[in-house]
């Protein structure tokens, strides 16, 4: 590794997700959204649900997405212990939107049987879900966000 990378590793309860090299990466933390690159000072917080962008070597970039977990940063290293992650390329964005009307409807006082905390939670993190899905198809018609 040179030092204009840093080495990223996404893992879950399931599976490893990426391992690779960086040049940037941006994740959504416990308080607010932080910007890594190599040389970073060490922090390690807790992640909300939310995306994580990766700039690649190549300036490609890969997004994922976390329902929360642990950032463990050192000056060359990522290390994200994520609840549950997957590529942004494997969301569905037709159950997430399902899922946000749900939850919004809880809420609203709307449905009786789901509970407003639980609503809550569901709701930030399919809106962060649906912030990923939107961010692939900006990135597939030829923006950068």
């Amino acid at each position: 590794m040179n030092t204009a990378t840093l080495r990223l590793d996404i893992v879950s309860a399931e599976k490893e997700i990426f391992s690779g090299e960086a040049k940037s990466v941006f994740i959504s933390g416990e308080m607010g959204e932080l910007g890594i690159a190599p040389g970073h000072s060490q922090l390690l917080t807790n992640l909300k649900p939310g995306e994580i962008r990766a700039i690649l070597p190549n300036d490609e970039e890969e997004i994922f997405f976390i329902t929360g977990g642990m950032l463990e940063v050192q000056p060359y290293t990522i290390s994200v212990l994520a609840d549950t992650a997957m590529r942004a390329n494997d969301l569905d964005e037709a159950q997430a939107l399902a899922v946000k009307e749900q939850a919004e409807k809880a809420l609203s006082g709307k449905l009786a049987a789901m509970d407003i905390a639980k609503a809550t939670a569901e709701l930030a993190e399919v809106t962060a879900q649906i912030r990923a899905i939107q961010r692939l198809k900006k990135r597939a018609k030829g923006g950068r966000q």
